[in-house]
C-alpha cells in the first residue's frame, strides 16, 4: 500500500519512513538502504539539507563506502558552504521588531482565537475555484459545536456534498489531496487498529471526524476527510506525546470505524 502511495507522491517522506521500517521489519536490507536513499533526496528538494543529511548518514552506518552517498554528501556541503551567509546587522535589524508591532500581532492573535476548523480554506478551495456556490457550501457545512458532545460522528463536508448529489467525494479526495500534499490512504484496506483509537478523546474523534489507525515507531497514523482542520490537530496532539501523520481517507470508512471503535 504504501509503495502504491509514495509511487505516486514521492516527496512524501512520512509514507516513504513507513515503507522503510516495513521494509526493515521484513529483513529487505537492499530495499531499506534504497527508501532511505529517496528520503534523503526527497529532503533535499524541500531545501531541507540537515534532515538530508542525517538520513544519508544512517545509510553510511549500513554501507560505509557507499560511492553515491557520499558524493551526495559531498555536493550539500558545497553547496551549504556556497550559500550566502546574511550579515550579522541584517539579522539584528530583522529581530528588531518595534514594541507597536508586536502588541498589533497579539491583538491580532487574541482577536483570532476562533476556531480553525479549516472552513476558510476549503470554501477558497470549492467556492472561489468555482466547483461548488456559496450557496451549495453554506447548505453542507456545518459549524461545530464545542460545548456539547457528539453522540455521533459528525459527517464530514465532502461526504454531505456527494450524499446531496453536488460533487462526488471521489473527485473531493483528489482535490484535497492534491492542494493540502497530504497522502491518500485507501482505509478500506486496512486493518485499523481499534484499540488504538480508542486511546484517544472519543469527543475529539468524533467531532472532527478523525480517526487513529495505526502506530509505525514513534508516530501515529491519523486518517482525515479534512487535511486543513487546524483544531482537530491540536486537540488530537494534545492527546499523545507521538508524532501525528496524516493521512487524506474516504469519508465512508473513516465514519464506519469510528462507529465501530466508539460504540
Amino acid at each position: 500500500m504504501f509503495e502504491v502511495i509514495v509511487q505516486s507522491q514521492p516527496s512524501d517522506t512520512q509514507s516513504l519512513e513507513i515503507l522503510k521500517e516495513a521494509y526493515s521489519k521484513l529483513g529487505r536490507e537492499e530495499d531499506v538502504v534504497n527508501t532511505s536513499k529517496r528520503i534523503a533526496q526527497a529532503y533535499l528538494q524541500q531545501g531541507q539539507l540537515s534532515s538530508a543529511i542525517l538520513e544519508y548518514e544512517t545509510v553510511l552506518q549500513r554501507r560505509p563506502e557507499d560511492t553515491d552517498v557520499r558524493a551526495a554528501l559531498k555536493q550539500i556541503e558545497e553547496r551549504a558552504s556556497s550559500a550566502v551567509v546574511q550579515p550579522a546587522t541584517d539579522v539584528l535589524a530583522m529581530a528588531s521588531v518595534s514594541e507597536t508591532t508586536m502588541l498589533r500581532r497579539k491583538a491580532r492573535s487574541a482577536a483570532s482565537e476562533e476556531v480553525d476548523d479549516g472552513r476558510k480554506s476549503l470554501y477558497k478551495i470549492f467556492v472561489e475555484s468555482k466547483i461548488i456556490t456559496a450557496g451549495d457550501f453554506d447548505l453542507c457545512w456545518r459549524n461545530a459545536d464545542m460545548t456539547v458532545s457528539p453522540a455521533d460522528v459528525v459527517e464530514p463536508f465532502i461526504q454531505t456534498l456527494h450524499e446531496k448529489g453536488i460533487y462526488l467525494f471521489e473527485k473531493s479526495l483528489r482535490l484535497l489531496s492534491d492542494k493540502s500534499r497530504v497522502a491518500y490512504l485507501p482505509l478500506d484496506r486496512y486493518d485499523v487498529d481499534m484499540d488504538l483509537a480508542r486511546g484517544f478523546p472519543a469527543d475529539v474523534c468524533r467531532r472532527w471526524c478523525v480517526l487513529p489507525f495505526d502506530r509505525m515507531s514513534k508516530a501515529i497514523l491519523i486518517a482525515t476527510a479534512n487535511p486543513f482542520n487546524q483544531q482537530a490537530a491540536k486537540e488530537l496532539a494534545e492527546a499523545t506525546t507521538h508524532r501525528l501523520l496524516w493521512y487524506v481517507a474516504a469519508p465512508n470508512d473513516i465514519v464506519s470505524n469510528l462507529r465501530k471503535a466508539f460504540r
